[in-house]
């Protein structure tokens, strides 16, 4: 069954778009001569590990928090910039994005998300991010701050990039590459209805032809690891560089791990066998629908999952009307570790800024509130592999930050400045712009009051 949109979720990208006109807080904006110090004074400062502490200061020197407290002293050469009455949090995390690979879906020049070929692992998405992408600026004036760019096509699609989204070039922008090779693993069952252009008997030979892939993909990696670890030896030849193993080789190693999008049950199932018969030890569950099913044997094995959003209708038409609303609830009741996403694909990477109400969603149905505020910061940051960096307001941390006039998981509230790397960003975009152009335009004596 096709996944759509639900009326929680139009409504919640509504909402975010009425907040885009709100004014941005008052204050300096960034230039390559301003200060590197800032001091956010005054704040409720959520830290996320730490608690939450009143009136409080967060110091930020060189990209990095250099202090989180009350009474701090504010260096004279630092910018102030007054949070009282305001709340401090760290930026939200997007885990599973296209984000800087399309701008128009239907423009192809613009759409970089689908490569040609089943098997893409030398695919890498920091080469082909867009730092002028205009979904960028949209998506981080939400308090969103980074990203897991995943490029697309094929079963095996190459390697994500952590970026933050703000930067002028790919390496301002990257945080961390590659982070995990992704692997989409096809539909287990067939599919019926009108909507369904092949017949059962295809489906199945597109099923096995793309699991067939994979399986030989993985053989070819380690004999070609076995091939080009052997070189030197006596009698050994040096064999062809080959880009396509070159990028897997960590990958059969273990130094990175390996994400496989999937929902259904029997889709989960096949993957832990194939994780069996591969010896994989760093696996992480993209999507994840029905992964509650497999909770203890998930804990166990220490497999995390990326849940792809809440706000959608379920899964299958006997399933219950909050089966994707509880998914991260159930889980974290199990202990299995997760964070919350969206759905990863091209349409929503128009809408990332919604990643707060995909965690609000799950707070409405049972997830602790705390726990739902963690999800889009710190777990996504430890299952990137970047925990010691991004994820809350610790000292030593990165300096991406987020000032709202209240909570940032309520629809209601507004993001009124982000710092992305200790930088205080310019809070426009292409819709702030566009909203203040039409707001000034010529008003005749019959127009409707502003």
């Amino acid at each position: 069954m096709s996944r759509f949109r639900s009326a929680s979720a139009l409504a919640a990208a509504a909402l975010a778009l009425a907040a885009l006109a709100v004014p941005a807080a008052a204050g300096p904006e960034w230039t390559p001569a301003t200060p590197k110090k800032f001091a956010l004074t005054g704040g409720t400062v959520h830290t996320v590990t730490g608690g939450v502490l009143e009136n409080a200061t967060v110091l930020i020197d060189d990209g990095r928090i250099t202090a989180v407290g009350r009474g701090i002293a504010v260096p004279a050469d630092a910018t102030v910039w007054d949070c009282r009455g305001k709340q401090v949090y760290p930026g939200f995390i997007a885990a599973n994005t296209e984000l800087g690979l399309i701008e128009v879906a239907s423009v192809e020049g613009s759409n970089d998300t689908r490569e040609t070929g089943q098997i893409n692992p030398n695919i890498r998405a920091e080469v082909m991010v867009n730092p002028d992408s205009d979904l960028l600026p949209v998506t981080r004036i939400g308090g969103v701050t980074s990203a897991l760019v995943v490029p697309g096509g094929g079963a095996i699609h190459g390697l994500s990039a952590l970026m933050h989204l703000d930067g002028w070039t790919r390496e301002d922008m990257t945080i961390r590459a590659p982070v995990a090779l992704h692997v989409s693993w096809p539909s287990m069952v067939t599919r019926s209805g009108w909507r369904v252009r092949l017949s059962p008997e295809e489906q199945a030979k597109q099923r096995e032809k793309a699991l067939d892939a994979i399986r030989e993909a993985f053989d070819d990696a380690r004999a070609y690891e076995k091939a080009r670890a052997a070189e030197g030896r006596r009698g050994v030849p040096v064999h062809d560089a080959d880009v396509k193993w070159d990028a897997m080789r960590r990958v059969v190693r273990g130094e990175i791990p390996v994400w496989f999008h999937a929902d259904s049950e029997a889709q989960i199932r096949a993957i832990l066998e194939f994780v069996d018969q591969e010896r994989l030890e760093h696996v992480v569950i993209v999507g994840g629908r029905d992964a509650p099913l497999f909770a203890d044997e998930l804990k166990a094995r220490g497999i995390a999952v990326v849940v792809g959003g809440t706000l959608a209708l379920p899964g299958r038409p006997d399933d219950a009307y909050d089966e994707s609303y509880t998914v991260p609830e159930r889980l974290a009741a199990a202990g299995v570790p997760f964070c919350i996403a969206d759905d990863g694909s091209a349409f929503t990477a128009a809408n990332a800024r919604n990643l707060p109400f995909h965690a609000a969603m799950a707070a409405a149905y049972g997830l602790p509130k705390d726990e739902a505020l963690k999800s889009v910061t710190i777990y996504p940051a430890r299952i990137l592999g970047v925990g010691d960096r991004l994820g809350s307001i610790e000292v030593g941390k990165i300096a991406d930050l987020q000032v709202t006039d209240g909570d940032p998981l309520e629809e209601a509230s507004h993001c009124e400045q982000v710092f992305i790397n200790g930088r205080p960003i310019p809070m426009r975009s292409r819709q702030t712009e566009l909203f203040k152009k039409y707001d000034a335009r010529p008003r005749g004596p019959k127009a409707r009051p502003r």
